[in-house]
């Protein structure tokens, strides 16, 4: 009986570890920051969420031009609650199809994190 025990206990950690790996291979798809660039356009940001942190960590944007930034579905927790604190944006995207609208003014380099600090990355504005 403790054998089956053990058989049962290792086949159970093997199934997590594989739904663990698999669930962050499936989240960890390399992807593109998509940026509309033309003037007076909006530029698209969508993040993913990547090796324990935002992806990609380094957004480059032009100034005078809106920005619209939303999260993929592989964000989860607290990294929903996106801020740059320096630019006064802060807004919880519940779902990808929620989005934070704002248009930077002054060029420079911008920290971006999630509401605890545990997520970051880096808004470059041109």
């Amino acid at each position: 009986m403790k054998n089956i025990t053990i058989i049962i206990s290792v086949i159970v950690m093997i199934a997590l570890a594989s739904a663990f790996v698999y669930s962050n291979s499936s989240s960890t798809n390399d992807k593109k920051t998509e940026t509309t660039t033309s003037n007076g356009e909006v530029q698209k940001v969508i993040l993913s969420y990547k090796s324990g942190n935002y992806y990609p960590q380094t957004v480059t944007v032009k100034s005078g031009q809106p920005v619209e930034i939303s999260l993929d579905s592989s964000v989860k927790g607290c990294y929903r609650s996106f801020t740059i604190s320096s630019l006064n944006v802060k807004k919880y995207l519940a779902s990808p199809s929620d989005s934070v609208t704002f248009t930077p003014t002054k060029k420079g380099t911008y920290r971006f994190a999630c509401s605890m600090g545990m997520g970051t990355g880096t808004l470059i504005v041109e």
